[in-house]
């Protein structure tokens, strides 16, 4: 019988099974040097026999093998060592001897155990999404990402999620007395203008490699929307007043000089107001008036400028 049977019976590869966090997900960690990101996924969602990955953070694609966190392969490591360990220990303690005889004596004792195996656990993760594309339910930190299955951008879901908030507003503006729907509504327009420029700011910097200037691609700002549609023509090639109509995009222009009077000026017009807008149904000095229509129109008309944008950008070498 071989004295190293124990080793021998072991496998010559080992499968070592990751158990999942409480709801669900697996970690990833970003192969990439200069990433090294941490997320999650979920296994049994988003495409099926997939074996890549993307990283949510940086793009990167290449094998599911590459992902592994640090805790996971240490976790593995450490079991491989307690089974090898074990078993070479066994094979050895079998070996133990202890002669005596002629006033000698000789014999050998094994002692020791194996190493221990090093548990781990998921990390918290601030943003759980569910693809649009593809269905896959995955976790990141912050807020936009690239899904780790199919790759698409997550930013028209997030955007989609602050709609449904001003939507709610809305709704609940008109179950209230009129001062504080008028609150609710004001707030309502902020929030939708917050939202786009927070959802343009991240879809730019995504896409600027695209740009031919992408240090000043990637900084554009959509508070003020003249001023976002002339960039988007420099840096993009995206012209809102033909892809979305003049008046549309005049629609959103107004809106969001209503929202700049309401927060740096309590709603009280300006000639800079009169004169960006042409707005004639106000005089210098009133206070500006905005309805649950007019916000709602900002919110459609925003959406319909993010997904052409997003489209377009989509469709850039």
């Amino acid at each position: 019988m071989s004295r190293t049977r124990n080793l021998e019976a072991l496998p010559k590869t080992f499968s070592i099974s990751l158990p999942a966090d409480a709801d669900g997900y697996i970690g990833r960690e970003c192969p990439q040097d200069d990433c090294k990101r941490y997320f999650k996924v979920t296994p049994g969602t988003g495409l099926k026999g997939i074996s890549t990955c993307r990283c949510p953070y940086c793009g990167h694609e290449g094998p599911s093998k590459t992902f592994f966190t640090r805790a996971q392969i240490d976790h593995a490591l450490s079991v491989v060592k307690n089974k090898v360990v074990g078993a070479f220990l066994k094979d050895m303690k079998a070996m133990e001897f202890n002669h005596r005889g002629g006033g000698i004596g000789l014999s050998m004792k094994v002692h020791g155990q194996p190493p221990p195996i090093r548990g781990y656990s998921e990390q918290d993760l601030e943003t759980e999404s569910l693809c649009d594309a593809c269905s896959l339910r995955y976790a990141i930190y912050g807020v936009f990402g690239f899904c780790p299955d199919c790759g698409a951008h997550n930013n028209l879901s997030i955007l989609d999620a602050n709609m449904r908030v001003v939507a709610k507003m809305l709704s609940l503006a008109a179950t209230v007395d009129a001062e504080v729907a008028t609150s609710l509504v004001e707030n309502a327009l902020e929030d939708c203008v917050s939202a786009f420029d927070g959802w343009g700011r991240a879809v730019c910097e995504v896409f600027a490699a695209k740009a031919a200037d992408p240090a000043k691609a990637g900084k554009i700002s959509f508070q003020n929307v003249m001023r976002a549609q002339e960039a988007l023509k420099i840096h993009f090639g995206f012209d809102a007043d033909v892809v979305l109509g003049l008046e549309a995009v005049a629609v959103l222009h107004r809106a969001f000089q209503k929202r700049h009077l309401l927060a740096h000026r309590l709603g009280v017009v300006d000639d800079d107001y009169l004169r960006q807008t042409g707005d004639p149904t106000i005089r210098h000095g009133c206070r500006i008036g905005i309805s649950a229509s007019e916000v709602e129109a900002t919110a459609a008309g925003v959406r319909a400028w993010a997904e052409a944008l997003n489209a377009h950008l989509g469709r850039l070498p």
